[in-house]
């Protein structure tokens, strides 16, 4: 089980981490890695995603979809045409950017746009409609894309996948530890990017991907547990950490819209940054209770 004993002793065994600064990304009026989080609202306009309430029909039915997150509290909408799980339908770069580039040019002045995706020619396409940040799902191609995003000033989100094809299922460092593999994981990685360029950069430690050493769903959610309880244990990276909140259908079951407000307050103890949601309003609204609220004795009341 979660306790407090397991969270204070992880608080004291990796103090110094806590307390190491992150140089903040700041992109189209929104920071994220400062004393506020920041939600990402997510669209998908793949019928292939595990996450129904998030499926958009067409580019018309995603713009309003964003909308609506961002009236939520979403500062940050991330799109995606393509399901990153195993198995699902491809779609090339043309019907990628056919999907994404009407959202992008409608939302690109409302809020700051994400675009999840592996494909250059689709992040050059959507960084030139006006999306802000790349949330980058694959490592093929990938000093193509970083470059891109370096010659548009576009943040970059770096995320857990091992180099090659996408869709080739990963496995996920499931050692006793997971942290130190994570580190080197993404200590390099970041170097590289910003040689190429690249000036802000945030990572993703996976936890919304497909691995092939993690199907069994018990399993599954104890590493994303794990993690996010201690994501602060990555601030030597110097970078924000951005988090897809788990929706753990087993554990949940028909609950299962709720999931992601419960691992909110884990990701927000653990030092998630921006969190990437599909239940913007529930999600905003445990984060502000959080921030509301004062646990410890003789602790002033809020406001």
């Amino acid at each position: 089980m979660i306790s407090l004993s397991d969270l204070a002793a992880l608080h004291r065994e990796y103090a110094d981490d806590i307390a190491l600064p992150i140089d903040p990304v700041s992109v189209g009026g929104v920071t994220i890695g400062g004393a506020e989080p920041v939600l990402m609202g997510t669209v998908n306009l793949s019928r292939d995603s595990t996450y129904r309430e998030s499926i958009a029909v067409s580019p018309e039915a995603a713009v309003r979809k964003a909308r609506t997150q961002v009236a939520q509290g979403a500062a940050v909408i991330d799109v995606g045409a393509e399901s990153s799980n195993a198995g699902t339908t491809r779609v090339d770069a043309v019907g990628q950017q056919a999907a994404l580039l009407p959202v992008v040019k409608a939302l690109a002045d409302e809020c700051v746009v994400s675009i999840e995706t592996y494909r250059p020619e689709v992040v050059d396409a959507c960084l030139a409609a006006g999306a802000r940040v790349l949330n980058l799902t694959g490592r093929d191609r990938e000093d193509e894309m970083l470059t891109s995003a370096a010659s548009y000033g576009a943040a970059v989100i770096l995320c857990f996948c091992e180099p090659g094809d996408v869709r080739t299922p990963a496995d996920a460092p499931t050692d006793a530890d997971p942290v130190p593999y994570l580190l080197d994981h993404f200590g390099p990685r970041i170097e590289h990017a910003r040689s190429l360029g690249v000036e802000q950069v945030l990572v993703d430690p996976g936890l919304g991907f497909y691995y092939g050493n993690l199907v069994e769903p018990t399993a599954r959610v104890r590493h994303q547990a794990a993690v996010l309880a201690q994501c602060f244990r990555l601030r030597p990276l110097g970078v924000p950490v951005c988090n897809a909140l788990p929706h753990a259908f087993d554990l949940f079951e028909e609950e299962f819209r709720k999931a992601e407000g419960f691992f909110a307050m884990l990701a927000r103890l653990g030092g998630t940054d921006l969190f990437r949601t599909h239940e913007v309003g529930h999600v905003r609204a445990v984060l502000a209770a959080m921030d509301a609220l004062d646990v410890a004795p003789g602790g002033a009341p809020a406001g």
